[in-house]
C-alpha cells in the first residue's frame, strides 16, 4: 500500500540539513548541501602567456602579418575536436528511471519491475511499460532527443524548454549505469584531462570549470590523467570570461579597427627596427621549431611576435561582445536562450552561460559546470524536481546554444551516488505524485550523455534495432533497479567510467581505434577487442569544426 502524506520540500535555491549527515566542513559537503553556489577567485597573469596552443584565429590581420602567425606560435588552425562541457551535480543527483530511462541487457527499453521502478521514484501508474488504452502508446516514454527519457522527467522538461525542434531532431544520447560513492567529491568522475588528452583545446584555455578545484569541478579527476599545466581556470561568470584577456587601453580611445591598425604599424616598425639592430647577445638558443639559432636572432623574435601578439589579441577580442556572454544576442535577450529577466535572476544561469560560451566557440576545449544542492533526499520529491529542472534547462542551453552557433557538443552528465525512494508519494504542485526521494543509494546510479550533430542526429552502431539498443545503453540494471556490476567496465569502477567517456569522444571523431595508443589510454581495461561493444555513435566527421 503506498503511503501519502504532507511533505515539507525545499525552494530552488534553499540549503538542506540532513539528519543523517554530519553538519558539512569540507566546501565539497556545503555544495552538494546547497550551502554554497560554488563561487571562487583566480588571479590570471598576462593574456599573452594564454596564447600558446590557440585553437583558431577569428578575424585576420593584414597579410603581410597574417603569414607571420604560424612562426609566433599563433596558430592559423583549429584542434578540430567537438566541444565538450560536463555538468557536475554535486550531491547525489536521480538520474535513472525518473529522468533517463534505464534498463536491462536488452537496453533502455528491457523494462525493469514494478517494484524496481518504485524505487528509481516511479509510482505503479507511471511507470514506463504502461499502455495508454485510448492511443496505444506508452506515454510516459520520450524520445524527441533520441535517448529515452521518461516523459514526466523534470530534466527532460527543461531541456525542451531551451531546445528548438531542430536542434531535438539533431540530438541522440547514450546512458551508463554506474555504481559511485554517496556524498563525496573523491569519486574520480571528472572526465576534462581525458578528453584534452583526445585532442581537445582551445584558443585561449584547454580547460575551463566553475570551480578553483584540480578538476574545475565537485568531484576529482583520475589522478594518472591529472595534468599541472592543463589545470581548469575558474570560469562561473561574465567577468571570469572577460578578464582572460585585456585588449588595453587603445581600444577605449579608439576604434578597434583604428586600434588595430595601429598595432600593425608598431608592428612593422619594431620589425624593421630590431632588424637593423644587434643585440650583442652571442650564445645560441631554440627557436619554436625547436632549430638552433643565436641569442641575438631568440630576442630578436620574442621581441617581434609580442608586438604581433597584441595586434592579434586586438583584432580577435577588441570587440566587447566576442567574449561576454551577457553581450550575446544569442544567449541573452528577446530573440536569445535566456530571457534578460532569467538571466539575470538566476547564478546557474550565467554560470552556464559563461562556460558555453567558451566551449562552444573554442575558446576553451572543454568546461565543467558544477551545480549544488544535488543531495536532495530530503523526504520530499518537489525538491529535486525543481532542480533537476533548472540543470535541464542549463543543459538545453548549451545544446541550443551550439545549435546556433552552428558547431557540435557533447554534454556529459554525472553526479556522485544516487537516492531512493521507499514507495511514499509526494501529492504537491512540484511532486506531481512521484515518489519522494528517501535517502542516498549508490546502487542506482547512472549517467548520461548528449550529442549536438548539425549535421543530422548521430547514428548508434548496430545493424539492428536490437543492436543499436544496447550501444544506446552501456552496461544495464537488474529489475530491481540496481546497476549490475558485471555489466560493463564502468558499471563499479569510476575510473573505467572515465575512460568509457573518452572513448565516446574518440568514436565520434572516428578515432576509437586510437583508444589504446601509448598517449591515450594504454593500461585501460577496455582493449582494442572491446572497442566497438563500448562506443555509442557511428563518427560525426562530417560535423567537427574546422
Amino acid at each position: 500500500m503506498l503511503i501519502r502524506k504532507k511533505i515539507k520540500s525545499h525552494q530552488l535555491n534553499e540549503p538542506m540539513k540532513h539528519s543523517d549527515h554530519h553538519r558539512p566542513t569540507t566546501r565539497r559537503e556545503f555544495i552538494s548541501q546547497g550551502f554554497s553556489a560554488g563561487v571562487g577567485t583566480l588571479m590570471i597573469g598576462s593574456a599573452f602567456s594564454l596564447f600558446s596552443q590557440p585553437q583558431s584565429a577569428f578575424a585576420a590581420l593584414s597579410s603581410d602579418l597574417e603569414a607571420l602567425k604560424s612562426s609566433c606560435g599563433i596558430a592559423v588552425a583549429g584542434a578540430g575536436k567537438i566541444p565538450f562541457i560536463c555538468f557536475d551535480l554535486a550531491g547525489g543527483a536521480n538520474t535513472a528511471g525518473s529522468n533517463v530511462l534505464v534498463g536491462g541487457p536488452n537496453g533502455q527499453l528491457d523494462f525493469l519491475s514494478t517494484q524496481g521502478y518504485s524505487k528509481l521514484g516511479l509510482p505503479g501508474d507511471m511507470v514506463p511499460p504502461i499502455l495508454n488504452p485510448d492511443t496505444a502508446t506508452r506515454d510516459f516514454i520520450n524520445t524527441d532527443l533520441g535517448l529515452a527519457f521518461h516523459s514526466d522527467s523534470a530534466m527532460l522538461l527543461g531541456i525542451l524548454e531551451k531546445v528548438g525542434l531542430t536542434t531535438q531532431a539533431n540530438t541522440n544520447g547514450f546512458v551508463i549505469p554506474a555504481r559511485s560513492d554517496n556524498d563525496t567529491g573523491n569519486n574520480p568522475h571528472n572526465p576534462m584531462y581525458g578528453i584534452a588528452r583526445c585532442g581537445a583545446d582551445g584558443s585561449l584555455l584547454t580547460l575551463i570549470g566553475s570551480r578553483t578545484s584540480e578538476s574545475g569541478g565537485n568531484s576529482m579527476a583520475p589522478d594518472y590523467l591529472m595534468d599541472p599545466q592543463l589545470r581548469p581556470t575558474k570560469v562561473d561568470r561574465p567577468s571570469d570570461v572577460t578578464g582572460l584577456v585585456d585588449t588595453g587601453d587603445l581600444i577605449g580611445l579608439l576604434t578597434q579597427d583604428d586600434a588595430v591598425a595601429v598595432m600593425e604599424a608598431i608592428t612593422r616598425i619594431s620589425q624593421r627596427k630590431v632588424a637593423r639592430t644587434s643585440t650583442g647577445l652571442t650564445g645560441t638558443g631554440t627557436n619554436r621549431a625547436g632549430e638552433s639559432v643565436t641569442a641575438d636572432e631568440v630576442v630578436k623574435e620574442l621581441i617581434q611576435c609580442g608586438y604581433l601578439q597584441s595586434a592579434d589579441i586586438a583584432d580577435r577580442f577588441g570587440n566587447p561582445a566576442t567574449l561576454n556572454p551577457s553581450l550575446d544576442p544569442l544567449i541573452v535577450g528577446d530573440s536569445g536562450i535566456f530571457t534578460a529577466e532569467e538571466y539575470a535572476s538566476d547564478r546557474e544561469f550565467q554560470k552556464t552561460a559563461s562556460v558555453m560560451k567558451m566551449v562552444v566557440n573554442g575558446f576553451s576545449g572543454a568546461g565543467t559546470v558544477t551545480m549544488g544542492g544535488y543531495d536532495y533526499h530530503d523526504g520530499s520529491r518537489a525538491t529535486g524536481e525543481r532542480r533537476d529542472l533548472r540543470a535541464g534547462r542549463c543543459i538545453g542551453a548549451c545544446l541550443e546554444y551550439a545549435a546556433r552557433v552552428g558547431v557540435p557538443l557533447m554534454v556529459y552528465v554525472f553526479s556522485d551516488g544516487s537516492v531512493f525512494s521507499n514507495g511514499s508519494l509526494d501529492m504537491s504542485a512540484d511532486g506531481r505524485g512521484k515518489g519522494v526521494w528517501t535517502g542516498d543509494n549508490s546502487s542506482t546510479g547512472a549517467v548520461f550523455s548528449l550529442i549536438y550533430n548539425p549535421n543530422g542526429r548521430p547514428q548508434l552502431l548496430g545493424a539492428t534495432a536490437d543492436a543499436q539498443a544496447r550501444h544506446q545503453q552501456l552496461g544495464y540494471m537488474r529489475t530491481d533497479a540496481s546497476v549490475e556490476t558485471s555489466s560493463s567496465p564502468a558499471a563499479n569502477n569510476v575510473n573505467t567510467l572515465v575512460e568509457m567517456v573518452c572513448l565516446n569522444y574518440m568514436a565520434l571523431h572516428g578515432e576509437a581505434s586510437q583508444f589504446n595508443n601509448a598517449d591515450r589510454f594504454p593500461s585501460s581495461v577496455i582493449s582494442n577487442n572491446f572497442i566497438d561493444t563500448y562506443s555509442a555513435f557511428e563518427p560525426i566527421v562530417n560535423g567537427i569544426i574546422t
